[in-house]
């Protein structure tokens, strides 16, 4: 069993589906990212896990205690949940230690102390409790909304898309400190987020919606070189498909033929390569020196992106004649020049997607 557990949630805004029937479990002290694209049910999702809304349909329990079971729910403020939206929404008239400690009782006798320890726990200067939130950067008032949430010492932490409002170096250093905060308080936390690579580098699962269910979840790096379909590969990252014919773990395709991590199956399939799986060669000055049996291209184009390039490779031989640009990256050091003929070796297998081409 599961910290959270989510069994057939259904929720619908009149003929609009917003959630189509959603199972989802969560272990104690785990970070789930869920992920998808605009209008597919995420932030809805995390509203009934909070308690902002009901389900129509379907049960949601927290460590064993039923949250909600279709419209009958327990109120959000009894639940023991941590809510940080996006942008932090602090009270722009309150200062900083009236922000962190909006949800303790005034009269408490550690209250004073409480919020200090909270400033110290999402590693800011105690000196800025008399500031208002106007006078902090982006990342700090992302921090006092983060200690804001955790002065109630919540079971579960749902974050809505927090960073999206930052530049992308703060966003990225926020992201890491926030993870490694909660990491290390054991506190169990969902984020939403339409960024890939954020859920992919934060969480330790990662579920993918899609139209209001959701299309897979697993580990991260399962679903980044697994997925189980074009479309899922598609949304989380940069994806090379390619019809092939397989036999024995060997597909035969447009770049030859390679490894496959699916040896049980025979006939026409799709497989999948990530961009950087493919690697780049100069092709000999000596025809002699040259593979018959090796694939070769041309590069048409060079997206320099400073450690990382992207480049377009045209495959070259009659077979190839008609396949689309392949979209390589490489390391900066080692693009080859514009317009050069290049032999590619594919590293690792590819993945093949579990429905098979009629």
């Amino acid at each position: 069993m599961g910290f959270l557990e989510l069994h057939a949630v259904r929720k619908s805004y009149g003929p609009q589906v917003a959630l189509a029937g959603v199972d989802l479990q969560v272990t104690a002290g785990s970070r789930t990212a869920i992920v998808g694209p605009s209008g597919s049910g995420k932030t809805t999702l995390l509203r009934i896990i909070a308690g902002f809304e009901a389900p129509d349909v379907g049960r949601v329990t927290l460590g064993g205690q039923p949250l909600a079971d279709g419209p009958n729910a327990i109120p959000a403020h009894r639940r023991g949940i941590g809510f940080v939206p996006q942008e932090g929404a602090l009270f722009p008239h309150l200062s900083v230690a009236d922000n962190v400690g909006f949800g303790l009782a005034r009269n408490a006798p550690d209250r004073a102390q409480r919020i200090t320890e909270l400033m110290q726990m999402v590693a800011l200067d105690p000196a800025m409790l008399t500031r208002r939130p106007h006078e902090l950067s982006g990342g700090q008032q992302q921090r006092v909304a983060l200690a804001r949430a955790l002065a109630q010492r919540p079971r579960l932490m749902l974050l809505d898309e927090p960073f999206s409002a930052l530049d992308t170096g703060l966003r990225a250093s926020t992201r890491k400190a926030v993870a490694q905060l909660l990491g290390a308080a054991g506190i169990t936390t969902i984020l939403v987020t339409h960024d890939q690579a954020e859920a992919l580098s934060f969480a330790d699962q990662v579920a993918v919606m899609r139209a209001g269910r959701l299309a897979q979840v697993g580990l991260p790096h399962a679903l980044y070189l697994r997925p189980i379909d074009a479309a899922t590969a598609q949304f989380l990252g940069e994806t090379i498909v390619l019809p092939a014919q397989l036999s024995q773990g060997w597909a035969t395709c447009a770049l030859g033929v390679v490894a496959a991590n699916d040896s049980q199956r025979k006939g026409p399939v799709q497989i999948m390569l990530r961009p950087e799986q493919l690697q780049l060669a100069p092709v000999p000055a000596d025809p002699m020196d040259t593979d018959a049996e090796a694939c070769y291209g041309v590069v048409e184009d060079i997206d320099f992106g400073g450690a990382l390039c992207g480049l377009t490779v045209r495959l070259l031989g009659n077979a190839q004649s008609h396949a689309a640009p392949l979209l390589v990256r490489s390391p900066a050091i080692h693009i080859p020049p514009l317009g050069s003929t290049v032999q590619i070796t594919v590293m690792g297998q590819a993945h093949v997607f579990e429905e098979a081409i009629a």
